[in-house]
């Protein structure tokens, strides 16, 4: 058809056809097409069928490809048209000057003291005075103004006693003895333990955070101030970033007796069973020509390993290939194979017990590594393959990641994070704030008062809470500043010596104790579909900024794919827990290697905290809901949480506002 489009002005005549055989205009094909054409439509119609059978011709051979690349085309146009005409708006609210787009001049607000500030706004649009945006400069001189009307009309009458605020006392929390509970000594396992719990997670104690009480203003001095202007100032400023500790008088920390206590075995592996397969073990891989013997066994409440020591000469690579065999041969679901085992000249193969030993917080909570810890965020996470406690600490993490697929146990390790947390520290101590979208999993927790603010269940009001975190933590780093600290530690410790040193009362009043803060947010996926840009950004400047200030992430989710984990929050997040996945690159996304897919569920989970070469396997605790239920319900009658009304309601560019305010 093209050849026959290069030959039409050459198609009249039959000497058309001889120039095409002698190889002018498109040759003879092309003298053929062109003489038919130009025969059946003429010049003009020959023209036009050309071209419309060439673009058919072009359509069919491409399979709807380049409709499909339009399409994709015009929505890449739209969604950077979107982008600029966003970021331009932002330009010119930033950059304009109000002296420039202002159009109500001051002298027309005043003349008009009694009526609202919107009311007026409605009478001009209706009038159709304006057909501008309407921007009231000077709104503070404004709102003065009118509040001094109404105090020359009030002169005869007191002024309203429901203006009066009164200050949260806050309270003194008096430290309590923890009852002491009898250690139940356990059967020790016989064989060598794997995993030093203490080396892996070194406790260091902070600095103990005391609370300044508050001192009540004079009264004569709040009558002085009249309503209208208080409204006026609270409306001048954006928002107040400062949390408010529970007035809990006297806290006592929930008794352990509160928590379930049944008998963990060991699997239901006897020592029996544990002979005969190492010997079987043996005999396999001799029989694939692998020298070695076994020389370590190890039993945990899910798994068992077996250390498997090599003859000079093995590659490691030859035992980890023959996974498969050695599950066949040992009958076994399946297993993992962990080639070194870290300092060790061995080869850990990980066979599955018949029967899962259940881990319970409380085991964990009256071990010693626990109750000798010193850290406000100490957590218990489970038992090691040898059996061991795992307790770590989330200032030292200093943020976390926990991916897994449905199921396999994400939440309840949340759960037990939080009852870890709730059984060392008090409500002026550390505060919590959950992000929740599936809004089933955290609302157990609503009304203690380590709450500082309601369960956060609204996806849109979860990326305001997380923006509001930014602003709390840049307020934070603006109070280290002046007051020549590093990081929260020390700056309690000089608020307090300071506390201590001051026989002020209105000076103590000044000075600020600040307690942690731990945000949670169930399900990273619901939130990356409504608002992934502004999730993300405040994710990566928490975890990139916040330890220092004292505020820690603990993210969940069951998406572990790399439009929900992307590079840069998996980058700043450094300690990641990877419960059961389906394939082996989920596996990657959450630690950069494969093992996950090779994990049993029902809280079998690989933990890789910050510093350490490879992971390590843990059986998680279970927590079950009456536990948390009690224990939630002994923690609300000790009192009522405050919260922060401001968590949830910062607009868009409330940080660079709030900012910029502070500049000024």
């Amino acid at each position: 058809m093209i050849l026959g489009i290069i030959h039409l002005p050459l198609a009249f005549g039959l000497n058309s056809i001889r120039l095409g055989w002698m190889g002018a205009g498109g040759g003879a094909g092309g003298a053929v097409v062109a003489w038919c054409l130009a025969k059946a439509f003429g010049k003009i119609g020959g023209y036009i069928v050309a071209y419309i059978l060439l673009i058919l011709g072009i359509v069919l051979s491409s399979k709807g490809y380049i409709f499909r690349w339009i399409r994709a085309s015009l929505k890449k146009a739209r969604l950077f048209g979107g982008k600029v005409a966003q970021s331009t708006s932002k330009i010119i609210l930033e950059e304009v000057p109000e002296d420039s787009i202002s159009y109500a001049p001051k002298e027309t607000a005043k003349k008009l003291p009694q009526a609202p500030i919107k009311a007026k706004r409605e009478n001009l649009t209706e009038k159709n005075t304006v057909s501008k945006p309407f921007i009231i400069n000077n709104l503070q001189e404004i709102q003065q103004d009118i509040s001094e009307n109404k105090k020359g009309k009030e002169k005869t009458s007191a002024p309203d006693a429901n203006t009066e605020q009164k200050p949260v006392a806050k309270a003194e929390s008096s430290s309590v003895p923890q009852n002491k509970h009898i250690l139940s000594e356990q059967d020790a396992p016989k064989t060598k333990l794997i995993i030093n719990s203490a080396a892996i997670n070194p406790i260091i104690p902070p600095v103990e955070t005391v609370t300044a009480p508050k001192k009540e203003e004079p009264k004569a001095a709040k009558k002085e101030q009249p309503a209208a202007k208080a409204s006026a100032e609270s409306e001048d400023k954006p928002a107040e970033f400062v949390p408010q500790s529970g007035a809990v008088a006297e806290y006592h920390f929930p008794s352990l007796d509160l928590l379930e206590t049944k008998g963990a075995g060991k699997g239901g592996v006897t020592q029996d069973e544990i002979q005969q397969k190492a010997a079987l073990l043996d005999k396999t891989l001799a029989d694939f020509g692998v020298k070695g013997h076994i020389s370590e066994v190890s039993i945990g409440p899910a798994i068992t390993r077996y250390e498997f020591q090599p003859a000079s000469g093995v590659k490691v690579s030859k035992i980890v290939n023959l996974a498969d065999d050695i599950a066949l041969n040992l009958a076994a679901s399946g297993i993992r194979i962990e080639a070194p085992i870290p300092g060790k000249a061995a080869v850990g193969i990980e066979v599955p017990n018949k029967e899962t030993s259940m881990v319970l917080l409380k085991d964990i909570i009256e071990a010693p590594i626990f109750k000798d810890a010193k850290s406000k965020l100490t957590v218990a996470l489970g038992k090691d393959i040898a059996g061991q406690p795992i307790v770590t600490e989330l200032g030292k993490m200093p943020h976390l990641l926990i991916a897994g697929s449905t199921g396999s146990g994400k939440s309840v390790c949340m759960n037990t994070l939080i009852v870890s947390i709730l059984y060392k520290a008090k409500p002026d101590e550390v505060k919590f704030l959950m992000v929740d979208p599936k809004m089933v999993e955290l609302g157990n927790y609503n009304g203690i008062p380590h709450l500082i603010s309601p369960v956060v269940t609204d996806v849109k009001k979860a990326a305001s809470a997380l923006r509001w975190a930014v602003v709390e933590m840049e307020r934070r780093y603006e109070l280290f500043a002046n007051t020549g600290n590093k990081d929260i530690a020390r700056y309690n410790k000089y608020a307090k010596d300071k506390i201590a040193a001051t026989t002020d009362p209105e000076e103590k009043e000044k000075i600020e104790i600040l307690p942690y803060i731990v945000i949670l947010i169930d399900e990273l996926a619901d939130l990356m579909m409504v608002a992934p840009a502004d999730v993300e950004d405040a994710i990566c400047r928490l975890a990139q900024m916040a330890r220092a200030a004292g505020m820690h992430l603990v993210v969940a989710t069951q998406r572990p794919s790399v439009d929900v984990i992307t590079g840069i929050i998996k980058a700043n997040i450094p300690s990641r827990i990877a419960f059961a996945v389906s394939s082996q690159i989920d596996s990657r996304t959450i630690l950069d290697m494969g093992g996950a897919e090779k994990l049993l569920g029902k809280g079998d989970m690989l933990f890789y905290p910050s510093g350490m070469p490879k992971p390590i396997r843990v059986q998680g605790v279970y927590v079950s809901d009456k536990e948390i239920d009690r224990v939630v319900e002994a923690i609300k009658e000790q009192g009522k949480p405050v919260y922060n009304e401001n968590i949830g309601n910062i607009p868009i560019g409330a940080e660079s506002e709030h900012k910029n305010d502070e500049d000024e």
